[in-house]
């Protein structure tokens, strides 16, 4: 896709990576089944990244896959989408991996929806996603809401 420094980002298109697994053990061992859940939807063609402004991206450093990320449609808002799947390797956190592959996956959705949603699922996500420009919300399913509110959402200071 695009060369940022030493970071390369590649589309998954057909199967998934076969170095998926590393990332799947780190994450597991840090307590987090999302990349599990990632390969078993992907794998029952539940969740294939291959709707209208959905994606999912690797992002490999030296060649080695270092974080990954995605975005589909939104479970509960048809309207928008939701980057979920996101994970950076920890030996590669605090690198500008996260950041890269963040603005990547906004850049190509806003070009289809002006509204984005995440869930922050760790203690150091919300600051994060926020300083992406992400809203924090008080209404579930969502912590964080980028571009148009609903009305059922309020955003909290």
């Amino acid at each position: 896709m695009d060369v940022k420094g030493q970071i390369l980002l590649q589309r998954v298109m057909e199967r998934l990576p076969d170095d998926l697994s590393a990332l799947r053990l780190e994450a597991a061992s840090e307590g987090f089944r999302f990349i599990e859940r990632l390969a078993d939807a992907w794998n029952a063609g539940t969740t294939i990244f291959d709707k209208p402004g959905e994606a999912l991206l690797v992002a490999r450093c030296d060649g080695r896959m270092a974080g990954i990320g995605g975005m589909t449609i939104d479970p509960f808002d048809a309207t928008a989408l939701r980057i979920r799947r996101f994970s950076v390797r920890p030996c590669n956190r605090r690198q500008g991996i996260a950041r890269i592959l963040a603005a990547t996956l906004l850049s190509e959705a806003l070009a289809t929806t002006h509204r984005i949603t995440v869930n922050a699922g760790t203690d150091v996500a919300p600051a994060f996603w926020e300083s992406m420009g992400f809203k924090r919300v008080s209404a579930e399913p969502h912590t964080h809401v980028l571009g148009q509110g609903s009305a059922a959402m309020r955003q909290e200071p």
